[in-house]
């Protein structure tokens, strides 16, 4: 028999309250009213899955032998390479040790791919869905590039490092990769100026330095044919226009493998079914993920993602 500890009286009630629930379901009927007035189709997939699409920074739950998803974006793909189309998912996605005001273990992720779409195209479809939950007074796109000069002075692509390390006010290490310093100055004074912006902030040309699954402009300068979307200084989606060359795909995710032993973790094992899907043909395509529980936070005028969702408890994740 199971030992499953007892809860006091109170803690088995929603963490959000009933009101927003029902307001929660409400616009997940406007989501899916969006999509069906613009034909795209909406799919399920499997959260859990024996392989892997590795990723530096991301760690799926291990389960039962597999893998919790953190994006349902392969077996996406895996539908659209076989013709099936404009496609969406609402669904949920898991980040391992992922906690605070704008994270959760286990998030509902919105995804939907555009078969034959530019990101340009998308980028205008993700800013139509946001106004209708979001007062957005207006609408600025930058390149990463455009945002960096302005609230730091710094070009992030082409600026010494020496500089990069002297606007952070630390010690200037030679072998330290410029992805490091660009990623500092992000966090440390971009993030803060960007959220007192009173406009939806779309950020484009992002560093070619992990590309993820998008494709990369020459330029120059080089840059990842990527997009991110900011309401306040929170992210909520992040787009690409998506990778086709399946033996650049395979490259790329065996480099992610050999920096996440790099950095202490460990190789993932890898997708094959899904690079099998990108051998036999993948069409150009855009694709974007939005974080839904952080838009409707936003929508709702909530402090912490836990008030939008029933409840915020979840098994510990190995």
């Amino acid at each position: 028999m199971l030992n499953v500890p007892r809860v006091d009286s109170a803690s088995w009630q929603p963490s959000a309250s009933l009101d927003t629930l029902v307001r929660r379901g409400k616009a997940l009927r406007q989501i899916r009213d969006f999509f069906e007035q613009r034909g795209v189709l909406e799919v399920n997939t499997p959260v859990w899955l024996p392989a892997v699409a590795p990723e530096r920074h991301q760690t799926p739950p291990e389960c039962s032998g597999g893998f919790l998803l953190t994006s349902p974006e392969t077996c996406m793909k895996r539908l659209i390479a076989a013709g099936m189309g404009a496609v969406y998912q609402i669904g949920p996605a898991f980040r391992k040790g992922e906690w605070g005001r704008y994270h959760h273990p286990e998030f509902t992720m919105l995804e939907w791919y555009r078969p034959q779409w530019t990101v340009a195209q998308l980028m205008v479809e993700v800013i139509d869905l946001v106004k209708i939950f979001l007062p957005v007074p207006s609408v600025r796109v930058m390149t990463f590039q455009e945002v960096f000069v302005q609230w730091t002075g710094i070009d992030p692509l082409t600026s010494p490092l020496e500089v990069l390390a002297k606007t952070l006010e630390r010690p200037f290490a030679p072998d330290s990769p410029r992805s490091h310093w660009v990623d500092r100055l992000f966090v440390e004074r971009l993030e803060p100026a960007i959220a007192t912006l009173d406009c939806l902030l779309v950020v484009t040309g992002f560093p070619p330095w992990e590309p993820g699954m998008a494709e990369l402009d020459c330029g120059p300068p080089e840059v990842a044919r990527r997009f991110e979307v900011f309401f306040k200084g929170v992210e909520l989606a992040n787009g690409y226009q998506e990778l086709q060359n399946p033996e650049e795909q395979e490259r790329r995710l065996h480099t992610a493998n050999a920096q996440r032993v790099e950095d202490g973790g460990d190789a993932l094992p890898i997708d094959e079914h899904f690079l099998a899907a990108m051998r036999a043909g993948f069409p150009p395509c855009a694709g974007v993920a939005l974080g839904l529980d952080r838009l409707l936070m936003l929508a709702f005028d909530k402090e912490n993602i836990s008030e939008v969702m029933a409840f915020r408890e979840h098994v510990p994740l190995p």
